[in-house]
């Protein structure tokens, strides 16, 4: 069993990286834990980026910063991390770090994070169309349609 393990941490360093990253943000190591995450991150890896946008979001290790934050989940988003895709969703629906809420991006990210099966993203989906127009739902759908058909083909 042992062996397995170690095959697949030399078949991928990056999530035995992320895992040891993980590991240190449950034991509050925070500034290890973005040490973890950095090569992977660098190297495009979406998991990598989505916890190093965590990080900043909640100023684990380093300084709170709303606007890297985003940006960080947003490199993760556009790969098809579901709970990136979320958290963009989030900023775009309270408009955190921008000029002012968007709605219509807001639904798009939520959606596009359900169907890459985050469970939560559907409730979110449900509350911010309640605050939006049918001209606003209908836009967010064709955005919908746009970037489907790239992020996930085969669904």
């Amino acid at each position: 069993m042992k062996y397995l393990a170690l095959v697949a941490a030399l078949a991928s360093p990056a999530a035995a990286d992320i895992e040891d990253g993980r590991d240190l943000m449950e034991a509050g190591r925070f500034e290890e834990a973005l040490a973890a995450f950095w090569p992977a991150a660098r190297s495009g890896n979406a998991d990598a980026e989505e916890l190093i946008g965590v990080m900043y979001a909640l100023g684990l290790g380093v300084e709170k910063d709303e606007i890297r934050a985003f940006e960080w989940y947003l490199r993760s988003a556009m790969k098809g991390h579901p709970g990136a895709q979320s958290g963009v969703g989030w900023y775009y629906e309270v408009g955190l770090g921008m000029p002012a809420p968007d709605l219509v991006r807001a639904y798009m990210w939520y959606a596009l994070s359900a169907i890459g099966g985050d469970p939560d993203a559907a409730i979110s989906q449900e509350e911010v169309v309640k605050k939006m127009t049918p001209e606003e739902i209908a836009k967010a759908h064709d955005l919908i349609g746009d970037y489907k058909v790239w992020m996930y083909p085969f669904r």
